[in-house]
């Protein structure tokens, strides 16, 4: 299998395997960024993903890498090409997530410091990654295509493939979706309930990351 080297397959493997759960956070407001991330830590979360929907993301991923670098594995997702998946290196993202794949994307995830996770929501597009070497992918919009019955349709064809799904899952899914054989992780909105950040209740995001993990565990 030609393409993505054997070092960038295990480094991505490695930011799924310190899951179980990937919080996926938009940051509105960048004051918010650094005890929100620490509220998350201090309940078990080791991974999080900081898209970049907003113009306080790349701010937020500049921030956390040198406040916490020891404590996170901290991705940059919703990076859509070249351009944005360099920000995203430069700004200290240790990995990055993508919700769809373009050849110019794929391509440049090659030999980037940072490895990428690609997105795909359709075995078609699977194959594109996997043809270049691809063996971790974001499946998204998880409950949109297809859920839990299309990953155990791809486990068959597809045996060395891993996958984080997101989009859709809930804290009452995210157990079914781990308990697949082909699901590293899961990632997810409800870590980071809006209510919550907005009152800035980090002992209630706490809290309910401590609850997420213990319930996905049992």
């Amino acid at each position: 299998m030609a393409g993505l080297s054997e070092d960038q397959r295990q480094r991505i493997a490695s930011v799924l395997d310190a899951g179980p759960l990937i919080p996926v956070i938009t940051i509105e407001r960048e004051e918010q960024a650094l005890p929100l991330a620490e509220a998350l830590v201090a309940g078990g979360i080791r991974v999080l993903e900081i898209t970049l929907r907003t113009p306080q993301g790349l701010k937020a991923i500049e921030q956390l890498a040198r406040r916490l670098p020891d404590d996170v594995l901290l991705g940059a997702g919703t990076v859509t090409d070249p351009a944005s998946y360099r920000a995203a290196e430069n700004a200290g993202a240790r990995f990055v997530v993508s919700p769809g794949i373009t050849p110019r994307l794929l391509d440049y995830g090659l030999t980037a410091h940072a490895p990428l996770l690609p997105g795909i929501a359709t075995v078609s597009e699977l194959m594109l990654g996997y043809e270049q070497g691809y063996l971790g992918f974001k499946f998204f919009p998880a409950a949109v295509a297809g859920g839990i019955a299309a990953l155990q349709a791809m486990a068959s064809p597809f045996p060395r493939v891993s996958f984080c799904p997101t989009g859709g899952i809930r804290q009452d899914t995210a157990r079914e979706y781990l308990a697949l054989p082909n699901v590293v992780a899961v990632g997810g909105t409800w870590l980071t309930p809006a209510t919550l950040v907005s009152q800035g209740d980090w002992p209630g995001i706490t809290a309910l990351a401590r609850e997420s993990l213990v319930s996905c565990s049992r």
